[in-house]
């Protein structure tokens, strides 16, 4: 007896080892953790070099654990004046697109590579180098090959945005310098402690939920120390030249011409209600000098801006400069108090203002939905685009920005989520200024580039596109076995391009083609990331849901499966999305000639367990007409289980008995409902979601009614409301960190509560550090373990369906 309870003792010890601190899956699985990342890659003006970035292994936990200032929407880390959590390279590499040319830089400072970017006259590439002691701005000559530090002043990259710029001429730089040691931050009081209290003023202030604001003088005082910056000019040698007076300076673009700087700066009051992106934005023109030339607007808070999702804050907006003159400013303003739900003829309207802005801006044309952008060509040529979300339309024409009074051409009108009807991006080039305009020939051909969906799958394109005559020519399209795609055009006839290929066993690589002589050369040799997964077998499949929507879903098998296994546990992973169309809900959004990227991010870890994977079957919520998608939000989305499940058992994959259903954020609220709602898996995996609409009152996802104005849609929808309904297994996922509105890991937190006080069977990981998404190689490794042990446990080792 006595053997029998230290056995039992030594077991029981050995389960709660295994369930703390941070495990790791089988090798297999954890292999993908490590495994080699493509490269970044930079390309110069000239289209003669591309610069490949090598990507270092995934971070630490002690990285991810540095500190971090939580301020107005923004994580600062306070010792860097930085955003926390950059992605960088470790490794430079310069590879000639004309000839066999390799420049390796060496003897790279210690530290994260970001930025990397070519001067305007490709002499020179230039990166910034993150320590713990800061930004600083180093630069490579290409002729002597030689790498300088520009200068050891840090650089204030707290606001995000560009942390430096290339001047006009490439003789030096433009940045935003640190004011201040990191050791002078504002430290807490208990003198400075204080009430902290709002009030409304009987005006609607619709705001989305948003974490990590400010809450007190304090905050507001660190914020500002971090967030100060000195703009300043740095020549190549180093030679510091300040402009204007230290401000909150959160974006700053040189004119075409560099004659003059648009700089805003954000102002006080600040809000405890809204993010940074919100406070009171001052944008001004300055001279080469510093000196203000012009106050081009001088925004209030955004806090009362209007309930909706195309809706925005009244005054001057979205101002940038043309690209296609030498210093001409272009901005919108909205005619309808920012609220496309009023009724009007025009919603937007978009003015031009020339320097030396003397005279009063120019009305460029007055728009009928919400003005989205404008692509600059030349004088003659530009695409102006607008928008608006109740239908989800998207429209462009081509016009004449120096003649706006011609007659504009139709050039797209559409669902923004009709991919069939997509048509392309514009290829673009550099014009005399230096500036990325389209590329247009006789003020009338173009080029388009595109992933080119369609009911056979993905198929990219390059066309020729005549404004004159609305004729459209295919010039190339990719052809199986492979999946390719033109990245960049690299000569002026557009028959040289560089593209990126891949095909369902072949890694993705460079190519170089020419399509004049439909040659084609391999311009990189990157590894198979993952060749413990050759054999992995896909297939692309169709089938309807029974009101008639046609859905797709992508089906990978185990390697070397063979069908005389019978069937397998299955992992469905999905991500519910809304349309206003049945047959744009029905589109094909995949390759049959993809390659298979088994990464360590969705399901595909789990072919390793001898799980099929059924990645991405579509989850449409449709709601034509007046209808809203979310008024039959639970109903579709069971259905859209139902028909998945329903194909793959008549295909004779599926043990029924054996399906789980998992998903990321959106995707986590789903699996809480399908589990709910239907008794269709046998577990289920739900990472960073969103359980309970009520604490997300005013919208979420592309729900844009209130609480107040839809409280049986959000106790509907609300899975936390459904608690008891739950009786299958469920592992929640999240991370402790997660800024992103509507997913606070309180969610998920109250989620298990519930469940675990009605008796359910759940399971709660909350991840040290980890935000949304989850970066730390430690949190991967157990991300993998905790599926894998709850999907052996509760769905593989289930109880087989009877043959």
């Amino acid at each position: 007896m006595y053997r029998i309870f230290l056995l039992s003792l030594l077991l029981l010890s050995q389960w709660v080892l295994a369930n703390t601190g941070y495990q790791t899956p089988n090798k297999m699985m954890a292999d993908l953790v490590d495994a080699p990342q493509r490269p970044g890659f930079s390309i110069s003006p000239n289209k003669q070099w591309v610069a490949v970035l090598n990507r270092p292994g995934l971070a630490s936990i002690e990285e991810l654990a540095q500190p971090e200032a939580k301020l107005a929407g923004l994580r600062i880390n306070p010792n860097i004046f930085s955003t926390s959590r950059a992605t960088g390279y470790n490794g430079i590499e310069l590879r000639s697109l004309i000839n066999d040319t390799t420049i390796t830089i060496k003897n790279l400072p210690k530290g994260k590579i970001l930025d990397v970017q070519f001067a305007p006259n490709n002499a020179h590439i230039a990166f910034i180098v993150e320590t713990n002691n800061g930004l600083t701005l180093w630069r490579f000559d290409l002729k002597s090959q030689k790498l300088h530090q520009v200068s050891k002043n840090t650089i204030n990259a707290a606001l995000g945005g560009a942390k430096y710029r290339w001047k006009e001429d490439s003789s030096g730089f433009y940045t935003r310098l640190t004011v201040a040691p990191a050791s002078d931050i504002p430290k807490q009081t208990t003198s400075n402690i204080e009430p902290i209290i709002q009030t409304s003023d009987g005006k609607k202030a619709a705001v989305r939920t948003y974490s990590n604001l400010l809450t007190s003088p304090h905050d507001e005082a660190v914020f500002s120390f971090l967030t100060t910056s000195q703009l300043a000019e740095i020549s190549l040698k180093g030679k510091i030249k300040k402009l204007g007076q230290p401000g909150i300076i959160n974006q700053y673009r040189p004119s075409p011409d560099g004659q003059y700087l648009l700089v805003s700066q954000y102002k006080k009051p600040f809000s405890y209600l809204v993010p940074a992106s919100r406070f009171p934005l001052l944008s001004q023109i300055w001279d080469k000098a510093g000196k203000t030339v012009i106050t081009v607007a001088d925004l209030p808070s955004g806090e009362s801006m209007p309930k909706g999702f195309d809706s925005v804050r009244e005054g001057r907006r979205s101002i940038e400069w043309r690209d296609d003159h030498p210093a001409t400013l272009a901005w919108a303003q909205a005619l309808d108090g920012g609220d496309m739900s009023q009724q009007h003829d025009f919603h937007d309207s978009v003015y031009t203002w020339a320097a030396p802005f003397k005279n009063e801006p120019n009305l460029l044309m007055k728009i009928e939905r919400r003005f989205s952008g404008i692509q600059w060509g030349n004088g003659q040529f530009a695409i102006i685009s607008d928008w608006r979300f109740s239908d989800r339309q998207v429209r462009s024409w081509k016009f004449t920005p120096d003649n706006p009074s011609e007659k504009t051409v139709l050039f797209e009108q559409r669902s923004y989520n009709d991919n069939y009807k997509d048509p392309g991006n514009f290829v673009y080039e550099r014009n005399q200024y230096n500036q990325n305009v389209i590329k247009v020939v006789d003020n009338s051909k173009v080029l388009l580039t595109g992933i080119g969906a369609s009911p056979q799958g993905n198929i990219p394109f390059m066309d020729s596109f005549d404004f004159a005559t609305g004729e459209k020519q295919r010039l190339w399209q990719s052809a199986a076995p492979y999946y390719e795609r033109i990245l960049v055009t690299l000569n002026n006839e557009a028959t040289k391009v560089l593209t990126l290929r891949e095909s369902t066993n072949e890694q993705p690589n460079f190519f170089i083609r020419d399509l004049a002589n439909n040659t084609v050369n391999q311009f990189t040799f990157f590894p198979h990331p993952a060749p413990q997964f050759n054999g992995v077998k896909k297939e692309q499949i169709s089938y309807t849901r029974k009101d008639g929507v046609e859905l797709t879903g992508t089906l990978y098998l185990p390697p070397n499966y063979d069908a005389s296994q019978g069937r397998l546990p299955v992992l469905m992973w999905a991500y519910p999305q809304e349309f206003k169309d049945k047959k744009v809900a029905s589109q094909v959004t995949d390759s049959p000639y993809e390659f298979v990227n088994v990464s360590y991010w969705g399901p595909m870890p789990h072919l390793a367990q001898g799980f099929a994977v059924f990645d991405d079957p579509k989850m449409p919520i449709i709601g034509t007409g007046n209808e809203l998608p979310n008024d039959s939000f639970r109903e579709q989305l069971v259905d859209s289980a139902a028909a998945a499940v329903k194909v793959l058992v008549d295909k004779g994959i599926a043990d029924p008995d054996r399906i789980a259903i998992a998903g990321h954020s959106y995707g986590a609220f789903m699996v809480a409902n399908l589990l709910a709602h239907s008794d269709l898996f046998k577990a289920g995996i739900a990472r960073s979601g969103a359980y309970n609409r009520t604490l997300t009152p005013f919208g979420f996802q592309g729900e844009e009614r209130s609480f107040w104005e839809g409280q049986q849609v959000y106790g509907d929808m609300s899975p936390f409301f459904h608690a008891e309904k739950i009786d299958e297994p469920m592992l929640m996922i999240h991370g402790k960190e997660d800024p992103n509105s509507g997913t606070f890991p309180m969610q998920s937190e109250r989620m298990f509560a519930a469940m675990k006080g009605l008796g359910g069977n759940a399971r709660l990981v909350m991840l040290p550090h980890e935000q949304h998404g989850y970066r730390a190689r430690e949190s991967l490794l157990h991300v993998l373990w905790e599926q894998e042990q709850w999907l052996e446990k509760y769905v593989k080792n289930a109880k087989p369906a009877a043959k």
